[in-house]
């Protein structure tokens, strides 16, 4: 009864957090794509330094909104990491509690990962790089993130991290602590890992644009498939070729285009 209530409960997290992401694109006037109508075509050429209230330019409402995108985004890859730590519950003396720890150290990390991105995409914003929807004005810079995006997924930085993201059971093995407090810990260190395998999809959201609903499900979706056991290892590359010939077409695209 405890295990499908945390279950549930994970999950109910999850659907409220992709809701909550939804709502908000629709406000801001966004389709599915992440295209603004009218109405987000004025806001994304407003001036930040202008003299009134811009929850886009501010940093609180901008962390708000990345953290909600780390829960809709990042939870649903920790699916074989909680079933990991289940499979020690009884021969390692594990718990629910520390089955909790692990959750919530997990999301500590992704939460201040969004702070640093929220950061990032104010200092991108008021130096003029991207928009006030987050989508980019210059497509050398679109074009030049998809390369080093790309380039990352052949690193020994990637491997290491992948590597841990892709087995947790062995970091589980290699590190194991009991407890709330334990779980909190090997959370920490599961996600410090998580940020070093995943940023680059995050800061992704610079090329489409933060709030663009495709670009969140797709990156969510390759993400899941590189954390699974069966397959992991054989897409990290792939998606590393992908995104390089990607932003070499857009940097290519934009002279003939005379951009």
């Amino acid at each position: 009864m405890i295990r499908s209530t945390l279950w549930l409960g994970f999950f109910t997290i999850i659907l409220l957090s992709w809701w909550m992401m939804y709502m908000m694109a629709m406000q801001m006037d966004l389709d599915l794509l992440g295209r603004p109508g009218e109405m987000g075509a004025r806001m994304a050429a407003m001036d930040p330094r202008m003299d009134m209230k811009m929850p886009m330019a501010e940093f609180g409402p901008l962390f708000s909104m990345w953290a909600i995108m780390m829960a809709a985004m990042m939870l649903p890859t920790m699916v074989p990491t909680l079933r990991s730590y289940e499979m020690l519950m009884v021969s390692a003396d594990g718990t629910r509690a520390g089955w909790l720890g692990v959750l919530l150290g997990y999301f500590v990390v992704w939460v201040a990962f969004a702070a640093l991105i929220a950061a990032v995409q104010l200092a991108l914003l008021f130096g003029g790089v991207i928009d006030m929807l987050g989508i980019p004005n210059s497509t050398f810079f679109a074009g030049g993130l998809l390369i080093v995006v790309g380039l990352f997924q052949f690193t020994r930085a990637k491997e290491i991290c992948h590597g841990v993201c892709h087995s947790p059971m062995n970091y589980f093995l290699g590190r194991w602590k009991t407890g709330f407090a334990g779980g909190v810990k090997m959370g920490l260190g599961l996600g410090a890992f998580c940020v070093g395998c995943c940023w680059g999809f995050m800061a992704l959201g610079f090329v489409g644009g933060v709030m663009s609903l495709l670009w969140m499900g797709l990156a969510t979706f390759f993400m899941v498939i590189e954390k699974l056991p069966q397959i992991g290892h054989y897409v990290t590359k792939p998606m590393g070729a992908i995104l390089i010939a990607a932003g070499a077409a857009v940097l290519l695209w934009t002279p003939l285009m005379g951009g």
